[in-house]
């Protein structure tokens, strides 16, 4: 009789161990092996990339929204100088007979222009706010700080983004 030989080039079943393995027919127990340990490296990987991302947005985040809206809260910037306008002087009664001459010069901003500025709401203001005055009320100067400060925040108010500052050019008491 002839013998008769068997080659065995591939195959995907392995010979199990007697008393099983715990794999299942044609499953192979490297290959599970394998796949174990390259999942965690991938979700490691994964959660890391997720992190980064999250923690760019969010510095993103910052510079782009929270840093320009810090910065639209900020005042603006101080109005430009430009010219001064003479307010004439004027003389004012004050209590008990006395007088105050008082001439003011207006700090205007630079978009104010000085040829048609119009100063009759200044005067018309100091007048307002000097008249009747005691004559210590005007001569010391915590108070005359004080009334200059009143008068500059109503001229301010009067001319809203043209007068930026106020000087007294006159100012004799009586």
């Amino acid at each position: 009789m002839a013998t008769v030989e068997k080659r065995v080039i591939a195959s995907s079943v392995r010979a199990q161990r007697p008393g099983g393995g715990g794999a299942a027919p044609g499953a192979d127990p490297g290959k599970d092996a394998a796949k174990k340990k390259t999942k965690r490296p991938k979700k490691k990987l994964l959660i890391i990339a997720v992190a980064l991302v999250l923690v760019i947005a969010g510095a993103a985040y910052y510079v782009l929204v929270m840093h320009k809206s810090s910065g639209a809260a900020a005042a603006p910037p101080p109005p430009v100088p430009g010219s001064v306008a003479k307010v004439s002087s004027v003389s004012l009664n004050l209590a008990g007979g006395h007088y105050l001459r008082l001439g003011l010069g207006l700090q205007l901003t630079a978009t104010a222009d000085a040829k048609t500025f119009d100063t009759s709401k200044a005067a018309d203001l100091a007048i307002s706010l000097y008249s009747e005055r005691t004559v210590d009320e005007v001569t010391v100067a915590s108070s005359r700080d004080t009334l200059k400060a009143q008068l500059l925040a109503a001229i301010e108010k009067a001319y809203p983004k043209e007068v930026m500052g106020l000087y007294f050019t006159d100012y004799v008491t009586q």
